[in-house]
């Protein structure tokens, strides 16, 4: 459902709220070998993140990449709107194009269902809520 650089960028979001408390600041070199991901797709995505005030940067020696509260408390849904759009909760799950109400794919009632959970939940998760399990030790960024 999410494209690999959606996850990637909840991934990097997370990593940066997990460092809200010490008001430390990341590079794209460190959130990158953090979450397992390349430098390159990193920056890019950072670069979305701050364009949508979703995280901040400031630049300089002693610059990087950083979170507000404001930023801890949005859903996690404001991630995969800036990356992935809107749509990516309306897409088929066999990746048909025609596939609706009327226009069925084999799996479209299921998966309709599945989908509109994880909405659900995306919608209600807070940055916070993920970056505690993190910070916690209950839950990991890279396999």
């Amino acid at each position: 459902m999410l494209s690999l650089t959606c996850k990637t960028a909840i991934k990097a979001v997370i990593y940066l709220a997990s460092k809200f408390n010490s008001g430390e600041k990341a590079s794209i070199k460190e959130i990158a070998e953090f979450i397992d991901a390349s430098e390159h797709t990193v920056g890019k995505i950072l670069q979305v993140l701050v364009k949508e005030d979703i995280i901040n940067s400031a630049k300089g020696p002693t610059g990087g990449f950083y979170i507000l509260t404001k930023h801890k408390n949005q859903s996690i849904i404001k991630i995969i709107d800036a990356i992935d759009g809107k749509e990516v909760f309306d897409q088929c799950g066999l990746g048909l194009s025609k596939c609706s109400a009327t226009h069925l794919c084999p799996i479209h009632d299921d998966y309709k269902i599945i989908r509109d959970q994880f909405k659900a939940m995306c919608q209600q998760k807070k940055v916070y809520n993920l970056c505690e399990t993190v910070n916690d030790g209950l839950a990991y960024l890279i396999g």
